[in-house]
């Protein structure tokens, strides 16, 4: 099966069928719709080697996580996926586990497959390792990392919002010893997220430099973090965590240590993960949308192709917290 067929069945030419595989403007919506539908009967598929060779894009894109064992990048990774099908296009995945070298791997790959944009959806990015990237003017999205340029834009999540209603919500519940466990401190967002923590319980008077411990963003950091917590003379009445396999990892060292969420000691996580209402109790923590996050990254990417950096403006990305039972007052 060739072309020359395709375009006999849809009664138009070669050109016409090249246009409209290739996703051009230049042909009508209905001879489109005519020639996609011969593709699909006469089950057509594309050299998308010489489509690369002939338009000069690849018709793949990018995306760079920290993590693919977290359930939040899977998620992350399906909503993208589901963003880039829509738009005609394909995806390649970087998982970078926090490593720098990795993340130069990742970056190599993307421009060796010749992707026609990036989502670098982690907070770990060296200046130093997107000089492929730059140099190369391949549209790009960071989240939280990078300067806004011609090709680039940053996404902002705004991880402050969910930690101020977190604490808001515990010192309304009458906690004074409020705990935080860290990410990894080397990521932009871990910072953020632990110096919003600090100044928000500064604003309350309560703040107490011992209750902050240092976890990994993995269930086994936050379960070592919690143990340290429990250590102290004066154990916190309530912990904020700041991912959700943190909290996890936490609430076993809780249970462990024979003490029951939420009657001694109130929880909260960040993201909001599929199993986050499945623990027991179900986990009070703060919703990041994946789906939000990757619309807003492919929306991003399409301005950047197209020219259009008017739309770029404002990539902001609310969190609120979400309450469910491992909190109450003491």
């Amino acid at each position: 099966m060739n072309i020359r067929e395709v375009a006999k069945r849809a009664r138009v030419s070669t050109a016409t069928v090249s246009r409209t595989i290739n996703g051009s403007d230049k042909v009508k919506p209905a001879t489109a719709a005519r020639v996609r539908k011969a593709i699909e009967e006469l089950n057509f598929l594309p050299n998308t080697h010489a489509r690369t060779l002939v338009s000069g894009k690849s018709h793949i894109l990018g995306l760079i996580i920290s993590d693919i064992t977290n359930p939040f990048f899977p998620d992350l990774v399906k909503s993208f996926e589901d963003e880039a099908v829509q738009r005609g296009k394909e995806i390649i995945i970087g998982n970078t586990d926090y490593n720098a070298k990795r993340m130069a791997g990742c970056i190599r790959r993307m421009v060796e497959r010749k992707v026609d944009g990036v989502a670098i959806m982690t907070s770990e990015s060296d200046p130093a390792l997107l000089e492929d990237l730059t140099r190369r003017n391949i549209p790009t999205v960071f989240m939280d990392t990078g300067k806004p340029g011609p090709h680039w834009a940053n996404i902002r999540v705004d991880y402050g919002q969910g930690i101020r209603e977190a604490v808001h919500h515990l010192v309304t519940l009458n906690h004074r010893r409020i705990a935080f466990i860290t990410g990894p401190m080397n990521l932009a967002s871990a910072q953020t997220r632990c110096s919003v923590f600090i100044s928000s319980l500064k604003a309350h008077g309560i703040f107490d430099s011992a209750l902050i411990e240092k976890g990994n963003h993995r269930i086994e950091g936050g379960a070592m973090a919690m143990k340290a917590l429990l250590k102290l003379p004066r154990r916190p009445t309530a912990v904020i965590a700041s991912n959700d396999l943190t909290a996890i990892g936490a609430l076993g060292a809780i249970h462990e240590m024979g003490l029951r969420v939420p009657e001694d000691i109130s929880l909260i996580g960040f993201d909001d993960i599929a199993f986050a209402h499945l623990t027991n109790p179900p986990l009070t923590t703060v919703v990041l949308s994946r789906k939000q996050l990757a619309a807003t990254a492919l929306a991003a990417l399409d301005a950047l192709m197209q020219g259009r950096r008017d739309s770029l403006a404002n990539l902001t990305i609310p969190t609120h917290l979400v309450m469910r039972s491992s909190t109450r007052a003491i």
